[in-house]
């Protein structure tokens, strides 16, 4: 099995003067969750090379088994270090995609050609698409070929208003994930702020939090054993 992993090249939050990108915790679960089930990963960003990491999904506080393995691994390291760019990425070489969060995809991802490109080719395909936190943005502009959003009838989650409050960004993002796919018409839905859920329908899978990080990887490659 071949796994695309995008990540975010965004680094700035909005016009606060602080630093974003991609959720630590929501790379380092589903890479070993993928690298221990023998899956090959190839990770990619818009600019390519190192991704910009997010600093308070880096906190000690946040600190997970997985973020702790991911920092002491030098091949992990090295792999982040260079990634490929999201341009070069052939769809077809590939039988899955995962975008982990953080508040940089917000910016980039969900606005991204290629990424809106690589979204609609995969679930044409057959291909399953998996996103957490706040990586289902990445849905607010691919199409079916019927010309609708890619979640508009589907089940879904993402990162909540709730959530964004709680972190102080509702104002900040340039749009809020889970208003932005139920206006897509996706069927939202979701647990407790911080509590790990995720969704699946058909090819989409989706996480609201870094906790769901892991779960969504799982379900992923349940979706296709």
């Amino acid at each position: 099995m071949k796994l695309l992993i995008v990540l975010t090249s965004h680094d700035q939050l909005g016009n606060t003067g602080e630093k974003t990108g991609f959720g630590l915790e929501e790379l380092a679960a589903p890479y070993y969750a993928f690298k221990d089930a023998g899956v090959a990963m190839t990770l990619v960003s818009p600019l390519g090379g190192q991704p910009p990491l997010d600093p308070k999904s880096d906190d000690p506080s946040a600190q997970t088994e997985a973020t702790l393995r991911f920092k002491a691994d030098p091949a992990a390291l090295s792999i982040l270090a260079n990634t490929s760019k999201l341009s070069d990425v052939v769809a077809a070489d590939f039988d899955a995609v995962f975008y982990p969060g953080g508040h940089g995809p917000l910016w980039d991802l969900a606005e991204d050609t290629h990424s809106i490109a690589l979204i609609e080719t995969m679930l044409a395909s057959g291909k399953p698409v998996a996103a957490v936190c706040h990586a289902p943005g990445v849905f607010r502009h691919p199409k079916s070929a019927d010309g609708q959003s890619v979640v508009a009838g589907k089940k879904v989650t993402g990162f909540t208003n709730t959530e964004e409050e709680a972190v102080g960004l509702s104002k900040v993002v340039p749009f809020l994930v889970e208003d932005m796919l139920k206006q897509n018409g996706g069927s939202y839905s979701k647990q407790a702020d911080w509590m790990p859920y995720v969704v699946s329908d058909g090819l989409l899978i989706t996480g609201q939090n870094p906790a769901s990080s892991e779960p969504a990887a799982r379900a992923l490659m349940a979706l296709l054993a």
